[in-house]
């Protein structure tokens, strides 16, 4: 799985429309960001910090064939980087990241 962090107008954005080319930061780049499990939380402390109401989506990457690239990003790592739009069937399970103590709490299904 990887895992894509919402805003809450975001995710509602994704269900009503079916679809999205991701925030702002994905549209700038022109590919949708993902991070794996042992990323997000570096993800959610680096670009989410303090913020309320975030979703975060689990995705098969395996799924998503060819349109997934991994490439090096922050500390020579390499992310998941979705070219093209995300489609909400794309999306395996999303659920509430909730900011407990300053900290987004990620959920025990995460893989």
């Amino acid at each position: 799985m990887i895992y894509k962090i919402f805003r809450s107008n975001e995710w509602q954005d994704l269900q009503a429309q079916g679809d999205t080319a991701g925030a702002p930061i994905d549209l700038a780049d022109d590919y949708i960001h993902f991070s794996t499990a042992t990323q997000a939380q570096e993800t959610a402390d680096k670009h989410f910090a303090q913020v309320e109401g975030l979703y975060l989506a689990a995705v098969d990457g395996a799924a998503l064939g060819g349109d997934i690239k991994w490439e090096v990003s922050r500390g020579g790592a390499e992310f998941p980087h979705l070219y093209r739009r995300l489609q909400l069937d794309d999306v395996v399970w999303c659920l509430p990241l909730p900011l407990i103590d300053g900290r987004h709490k990620f959920p025990d299904q995460m893989t």
